[in-house]
């Protein structure tokens, strides 16, 4: 009597796991924006946000975070720009797939129109491309240790995913470098 009983208890536990984990990673957030505000002062150099087209893959790192939007991806992008843009404490470096230009426009009729926009919506900010495996890579080594946000757009063609891996606003490369020199020396008395 024991072990049917234990064994549908154990059913029902799998089950309902099962059900909250896809619920999760299927269903669209209601208020992706307020997910985004709640982190924003979280999240700090090393940390990475991805706006990524409804493609992406739901990827297993402990530290990443998958959001469905159910939102246009540009507008995602811009929003993400303007609360990086307003925080004190962060900077993008913005890295896009260096397969978009190679995407041919007569498969998607409105890829040059979204790589206009693109254009126009990072508004001249520095942007390397790197071949879309690298980028994931680096995604996933990330999140072994840092948190990653991605939110999942409504966009429909490929390589279009806008990665943005954070750095210092107050601290730059050249500011690192000039004290990691000034270290080789001894302190002044």
């Amino acid at each position: 009597m024991r072990k049917p009983t234990l064994l549908l208890a154990s059913l029902l536990v799998l089950a309902t796991t099962s059900l909250n984990q896809n619920a999760l990673a299927q269903a669209p957030s209601r208020d992706w924006q307020t997910k985004l505000r709640q982190q924003m002062p979280l999240l700090g150099h090393r940390n990475w946000i991805l706006i990524v087209d409804s493609a992406y893959p739901l990827q297993v790192s402990p530290g990443v975070e998958v959001v469905e939007t159910g939102a246009d991806q540009l507008a995602v992008v811009s929003t993400v720009l303007n609360a990086i843009d307003h925080s004190i404490h962060i900077s993008p470096n913005i890295y896009l797939d260096a397969e978009l230009p190679f995407v041919p426009q007569q498969n998607f009729p409105a890829l040059n129109a979204y790589r206009a926009n693109l254009k126009k919506t990072l508004q001249g900010r520095p942007v390397q491309s790197l071949p879309h495996e690298q980028l994931i890579a680096k995604v996933s080594e990330a999140g072994k240790d840092f948190h990653v946000l991605v939110l999942k757009t409504k966009m429909a063609m490929p390589y279009t995913s806008v990665f943005l891996q954070l750095d210092c606003k107050y601290w730059g490369a050249d500011d690192e470098e000039n004290l990691r020199h000034a270290m080789k020396s001894p302190p002044a008395k």
